[in-house]
């Protein structure tokens, strides 16, 4: 699995977007008072903090101590722990699991899957939306593109992302024993807000493209790319993510 040193405090101040559409998952995931869940890959806690006033009882893991650390400074009446979404156990298994904008990071997914099933009771539930099939191809392609042109080709390979058909993720789930009641994939563009630029964007979730690149260097390559952007990713003063997102339900039948 990929380590990223995720900065809490732009997340919460410039992306806060990422969790905020998450609420329609936890409409999804449907947490009933009592229910045992996890969210997997919580990050700063915001939708934990959604399940556990549903009155579920909900456990936080995520990779990132800085998030973690965030998440038990805002919500600390919640249980929050650092664990690996390719390898995380519980002796008592979960009713339901939940997970947000987390699996498109995890190009083991099988592993993931694998851990998800291992958790969840029979007739357990999960709910989780993330990036599918040609999510964010402008950036990827504007990225590789400049890199390739400005002699750091091999950095492409640095953000390993999953980005799957719907197809492909439904089957993965039945092979592993659940029975997939809904899965969607669509688009979602996403306007920044105002004053925040593409450059905050490849900060955040991008930071990878660039490791071993000289800050002079690095700040002239992401110009190049906001360059390459403006014409697909630029609209009335604000800059937007082309995000392709999906969004499933599954019962775990075995």
């Amino acid at each position: 699995m990929i380590n990223y040193n995720w900065n809490s405090n732009l997340y919460i101040s410039k992306h806060s977007y990422v969790f905020k559409y998450g609420e329609d998952v936890v409409k999804l995931l449907n947490p009933q008072k009592g229910e045992k869940i996890l969210d997997l890959g919580c990050g700063t806690g915001y939708l934990t903090n959604l399940i556990y006033e549903s009155g579920a009882n909900v456990i936080g893991i995520d990779s990132s101590e800085e998030m973690i650390k965030q998440a038990k400074q805002t919500y600390p009446q919640i249980n929050f722990e650092i664990k690996e979404a390719t390898n995380f156990y519980f002796k008592n298994k979960f009713d339901a699991i939940f997970s947000n904008a987390v699996l498109h990071w995890i190009p083991e997914k099988v592993k993931v899957i694998k851990c998800i099933s291992d958790s969840l009771k029979h007739r357990g539930r999960f709910a989780a939306e993330f990036g599918g099939k040609n999510n964010v191809q402008n950036i990827v392609s504007a990225i590789s593109e400049i890199l390739i042109s400005n002699g750091y080709a091999k950095n492409i390979k640095n953000n390993n992302w999953y980005f799957p058909s719907v197809g492909e993720y439904s089957a993965l789930l039945e092979k592993h024993g659940f029975d997939v009641q809904f899965a969607s994939h669509f688009n979602r563009d996403t306007f920044l807000d105002k004053g925040v630029d593409i450059k905050s964007w490849l900060e955040m979730f991008g930071g990878k493209y660039f490791s071993g690149i000289d800050s002079n260097k690095k700040i002239e390559l992401q110009k190049l790319i906001m360059k390459k952007l403006k014409a697909t990713n630029y609209l009335n003063g604000k800059w937007f993510i082309d995000y392709k997102r999906i969004r499933v339900l599954a019962i775990k039948e075995s």
